[in-house]
């Protein structure tokens, strides 16, 4: 009796799974539909390597300076050196790369809560913030490209469905962030009338949630808050600078403002259910992307497989690297991130 109530959460976690796999599978019709193999290796092997190491550099250097912004995220809860934050995030990237549904933010998250002894819920919880500021910088992004392509030329607008996109990302994001600086000031004015609210985590509220805002209220007041704020500029200016290299080096001549375009487009939509590496969803939102530019599909196509490769590649050798520097294998880390959300849960339960 007790194998069979055991199978059935198992059975239901494979749904996002079959998911992703099958979102995957669709995106890889559609794109590899018509494509000519022997034109595309053509131009692979026209490519100039010059920009494409220029563009894998830039794109290593970005998650660089997403370790540095984790760093300031996290100063209010101790000190964390920027080397274990670095391989914390290579060995999630890693994890990304072979497991499917995205499992690198736990992982990293786990792996600085162990080697610093912080807690994993407000090390998640910093993981969240940067997913928020990363929603502001792109909203802000995708408005100032809109406006200076419409300015330049008005053929060079963007689709409706990509502005429609943009509209509703400003309004989740304007959203969010008054519900964030909401709780924060509310805490603040609490904190300040009555000092012993954190550790009487709250008379009326589940300590769970009171725990996650005062975290939150931490993060958010530090002066190393601000430092994490303008840091984060330079994770998407990094990561859109190797994209427009890679474009350079395939022979696409389209501006730095079309690479901040095909970047929003890909972030978006490979943040759906995935298969590792976002293997279909990657290729088939950069040539969606792309032909916004009247790029032919055949072109690109080819760029989206030689972009991810080129891309793709160097954080196999880092991330794992990085995964035997942190004292993981492959194998513990399959068993780890299997393990973690139910040791999350019950932590938090506990606290």
């Amino acid at each position: 009796m007790i194998s069979l109530f055991q199978t059935r959460p198992e059975e239901k976690s494979r749904i996002p799974r079959i998911l992703g796999y099958g979102l995957a599978i669709i995106c890889l019709v559609w794109v590899l539909r018509d494509f000519h193999i022997v034109k595309a290796m053509r131009q692979f092997a026209a490519a100039d390597w010059r920009w494409v190491l220029l563009g894998m550099g830039f794109d290593v250097l970005s998650y660089v300076v997403q370790a540095i912004r984790w760093k300031f995220l996290l100063t209010p809860f101790g000190k964390v050196k920027l080397t274990t934050a670095i391989r914390a995030v290579y060995a999630g990237i890693f994890a990304n790369l072979v497991l499917p549904l995205r499992p690198g933010e736990v992982l990293r998250s786990y792996l600085i809560a162990n080697s610093e002894e912080m807690s994993i819920g407000r090390v998640l919880g910093s993981v969240g913030v940067e997913r928020l500021i990363d929603l502001v910088i792109a909203t802000a992004s995708l408005g100032v490209v809109s406006l200076f392509l419409t300015g330049e030329s008005g053929s060079m607008e963007l689709p409706r469905n990509l502005k429609r996109a943009a509209d509703i990302l400003g309004v989740v994001s304007l959203l969010l962030v008054s519900i964030l600086v909401f709780l924060i000031l509310y805490l603040e004015f609490k904190l300040g009338k009555n000092p012993e609210l954190s550790s009487k985590k709250g008379r009326h509220l589940p300590s769970r949630f009171m725990g996650a805002l005062t975290g939150l209220h931490a993060m958010g007041t530090a002066p190393s808050f601000y430092l994490a704020v303008v840091t984060s500029i330079g994770l998407p200016a990094c990561q859109v600078l190797g994209l427009w290299c890679m474009m350079k080096s395939y022979g696409l001549h389209l501006s730095f403002m079309a690479a901040v375009v095909v970047l929003l487009v890909i972030n978006l939509g490979v943040s759906l259910p995935n298969a590792p590496a976002n293997v279909g969803a990657y290729q088939f939102f950069c040539v969606v992307g792309v032909s916004i530019f009247n790029i032919e599909k055949d072109t690109a196509t080819g760029f989206s497989i030689f972009a991810f490769l080129a891309l793709t590649i160097p954080f196999v050798f880092l991330g794992f690297a990085a995964l035997l520097r942190s004292g993981m294998s492959l194998r513990s880390m399959r068993e780890k991130v299997s393990a973690l959300p139910r040791q999350v849960s019950s932590s938090s339960a506990v606290s």
